[in-house]
């Protein structure tokens, strides 16, 4: 990160989830990874791959609407040359949720039928899905069992144990705690989290987040940021982070006694608004990267 911010998080109970996820292996057919569309490579648990073994694998690439939809091709693109499934998905709408089931059925064709000729007539299907915390696991759950079970909520780490849910009659699916990095080996990906909301904000500098996530609008900005902010391009490319920091916080209105601009308001408004995607569809990863 440009200011140095070491960001680390890795709560106790995110190593019993792997061992959870490995006990649980033998249980499920397939397992189902829920990505941030914006953030793929970042939001990807890097042990999951050797964990998980040989299990097949479908890739459910959520918030599809805040990133791109060129930068949602690529990764589709570069899943489908591994062989693997990914689906664009919104799992607060429901966009793209009715892929799933049939994506499953497809890719666990040939374990249908195995099942079938042992004289199973209709077999159940076992989904495992995994993510790291505040990606979407519980609303995706809510959408396709069509039932508000799995606790919902806009922060991370708020389910805590393995629940299974019956989301149609072939095809259960059990849910698993959120896994998260147990340390970034490159501090843009905890950055890059950060940004998004997978790590709580109170053990972050909000105002050094926000200035790092300006200079990247810097290089790579949208037409909706200019104007929700009624920024000009030379305010952009004449200013710094912490300075563009302030000049948001001035047209906002946060100021505090004595004129002074309060750029930690500033800050927290700016990463709800890029998180909420009203700062337009960024994808700040790509499979090049």
């Amino acid at each position: 990160m440009s200011n140095n911010q070491n960001i680390q998080w890795y709560p106790g109970h995110m190593t019993k989830t792997k061992r959870r996820i490995q006990s649980s292996l033998k249980l499920i057919d397939l397992v189902v990874e829920i990505l941030d569309a914006r953030i793929p490579i970042s939001s990807s648990n890097p042990d999951l791959n050797s964990i998980i073994e040989n299990k097949p694998k479908i890739v459910l690439l959520n918030k599809c609407d805040k990133a791109s939809k060129n930068g949602n091709q690529k990764w589709i693109d570069y899943y489908a040359n591994q062989n693997i499934t990914a689906l664009p998905v919104d799992c607060k709408t429901g966009k793209g949720i009715n892929q799933f089931a049939p994506a499953v059925r497809k890719v666990l064709s040939d374990r249908i039928t195995a099942l079938k000729n042992k004289g199973l007539k209709n077999p159940v299907l076992r989904v495992m899905i995994v993510g790291i915390p505040n990606v979407g696991k519980s609303s995706f759950i809510n959408r396709v069992s069509k039932q508000s079970k799995a606790k919902v909520e806009d922060r991370p780490g708020v389910t805590r144990g393995n629940q299974w849910y019956s989301i149609a009659n072939d095809l259960e699916m059990l849910d698993t705690p959120g896994v998260l990095w147990p340390k970034f080996d490159d501090q843009k990906v905890g950055e890059h989290l950060a940004f998004t909301g997978a790590i709580k904000d109170n053990i972050l500098d909000v105002e050094l987040l926000a200035v790092d996530l300006l200079e990247m609008f810097k290089t790579d900005t949208s037409p909706e940021f200019l104007s929700r902010f009624k920024l000009s391009s030379d305010e952009l490319s004449g200013n710094d982070g912490y300075e563009l920091l302030q000049i948001i916080g001035k047209k906002r209105g946060f100021l505090i006694s004595g004129g002074e601009i309060d750029t930690e308001r500033a800050a927290n408004m700016l990463l709800d608004e890029y998180r909420n995607g009203k700062l337009g569809n960024i994808t700040l990863e790509y499979p090049e990267d």
